[in-house]
């Protein structure tokens, strides 16, 4: 294979028009497993194809792209930082987008292996047009100069280099760009500062975080928006919401959360807000985050009955999320009438409106309603049955009739409900004790798709695997429920074919 790879390589330097031949040599490189390429190339140049990226003809240069991806992916990282760093360095100025986004992806994996780092720190051009790409119009070149710089966050001489040379410059250069490039720089930032503590260090010692946190506050309402965004993705990690916490960062939000009310403005960046602080929650302790920052659980609770539709999405989804734990559970519980109202508006918006909110909220009831089986405490039971029945006076009948309406999104919505009370008992009595319900759930002709099927199973599943279900269902419907685990989501009974004889 080698030899016929090397003769197709010979052919193509040899013509004026190279593209059926590369077509050849693409169809031959994809044909063989990455692991036998690798010994195929061994000891082979490919300049010409690198070469005949210099090319006007797009064709030609695409064909050329395909080739180098497959051919250099089967290369160690070791043998291109070698043999191929000029024409890497050459790619990153290329007119064509996809030659820079193949000669970034190649450093990238450079970068990050540590035998072979050392060719790319030391080539201060080639760093310095990995960060000018963040400043390309296309998109997909930037978050690819993103991706393969923030590899430099996972060792000490890649930090050194990126924020301890005269390459900093080179950042806050390209960051001055415009708006939209300084929030690329943000991105970089913001996920090299995700590694550890001390790649944190690095970035805020650059004055680039502290530069981020300033923006919180800026005049304008967009930036704001975006700024909020960043600063929830750094609190993703404990390291981050360590930092966030000693600068005061979770009072100034909690603080911009009240002082909402009085800005016109507010409802763009409101929501971003609350998803920190609904994030935050997670992380941390529900209980804590709402007894601390007791603006960010009264606004989602504003928000839920509130008319905009941004506020009310944004609302449901932190609901959800808060009731998924039982924490959470209890911290809603503590609000007493408040949540009570949200919880009915919660159902009225699942029965009515606009798909994409009763969607939402039929999500949020699913988590609000789920209980694990080691969760599953006489107080917690009583607490998501009295849930429940908060919802409507026939709660089953109104969540059943969601079911069968011809949305399949809301199909699977309102299943996952009857799949988050499956294995709690007061929700296997309810069952079967509604009227048709149990040949309901048995009824494979509802729900067509893929996800209807796959929703209906979970249902299924849950029932089966319940300790009650053949107490509370009886061994009947259990042994029924079984049958239907065992055929699997997409079974289609078989339908007898009838035959009239002397039929034309």
């Amino acid at each position: 294979m080698a030899a016929s790879i090397e003769s197709l390589l010979a052919e193509i330097s040899g013509v004026d028009d190279p593209i059926e031949e590369l077509q050849i040599l693409k169809t031959a490189l994809l044909s063989i497993p990455l692991s036998a390429l690798r010994d195929s190339l061994s000891g082979q140049r490919f300049n010409v194809i690198f070469s005949l990226l210099n090319s006007n003809e797009r064709e030609q240069v695409e064909l050329c792209v395909e080739i180098l991806e497959r051919i250099l992916l089967a290369l160690s990282p070791v043998s291109l930082a070698q043999n191929y760093t000029v024409e890497l360095q050459g790619g990153l100025t290329h007119p064509n987008d996809t030659v820079k986004i193949l000669a970034l992806t190649q450093i990238g994996r450079i970068v990050e292996h540590p035998d072979a780092a050392t060719e790319i720190l030391d080539n201060h051009d080639i760093l310095g047009s990995v960060i000018s790409c963040i400043g390309e119009e296309k998109m997909a070149v930037a978050k690819q100069a993103i991706k393969s710089l923030s590899k430099l966050s996972h060792s000490k001489p890649g930090l050194d280099k990126l924020f301890k040379s005269d390459l900093l410059e080179v950042v806050k250069h390209v960051m001055a760009t415009s708006d939209i490039v300084r929030y690329r720089i943000y991105e970089l930032v913001v996920e090299i500062s995700s590694v550890s503590p001390i790649s944190l260090g690095y970035c805020a010692n650059s004055r680039f975080i502290p530069q981020l946190i300033e923006e919180l506050t800026g005049e304008d309402v967009l930036i704001r928006a975006t700024a909020i965004e960043m600063v929830t993705t750094l609190a993703q990690s404990q390291h981050g919401r360590q930092y966030l916490t000693q600068q005061g960062i979770m009072d100034k939000i909690s603080n911009m959360i009240r002082g909402a009310e009085t800005d016109p403005l507010s409802s763009l960046y409101l929501p971003g807000l609350v998803k920190f602080f609904g994030n935050l929650a997670i992380m941390e302790s529900p209980q804590q985050v709402c007894e601390t920052y007791p603006a960010f659980q009264n606004k989602v609770f504003e928000m839920a009955l509130d008319r905009d539709p941004a506020m009310i999405g944004v609302a449901l989804d932190t609901l959800g999320l808060l009731g998924s734990t039982v924490e959470g559970k209890q911290v809603l519980q503590k609000a007493g009438e408040t949540f009570k109202a949200v919880l009915t508006r919660m159902s009225q918006l699942a029965s009515a409106g606009a798909t994409e909110l009763r969607v939402r909220s039929l999500d949020a009831i699913s988590q609000l309603l789920t209980l694990q089986s080691e969760e599953q405490t006489d107080d917690l039971l009583a607490l998501t049955e009295s849930w429940f029945h908060l919802l409507s006076n026939q709660p089953m009948d109104m969540i059943r009739n969601i079911s069968t309406q011809p949305f399949p999104e809301l199909h699977c919505g309102a299943l996952r409900i009857f799949t988050a009370i499956a294995t709690q008992l007061w929700g296997q009595k309810l069952m079967i004790s509604t009227p048709s319900f149990m040949e309901f759930i048995l009824d494979r002709t509802m729900g067509q798709t893929k996800d209807a099927k796959d929703a209906k199973f979970e249902l299924v599943g849950s029932l089966v695997s319940s300790s009650t279900a053949v107490e509370i269902l009886g061994s009947q419907y259990h042994i029924r429920l079984k049958t239907f685990l065992r055929e699997g989501p997409y079974y289609v009974s078989a339908v007898p074919s009838v035959s009239t004889d002397g039929a034309d």
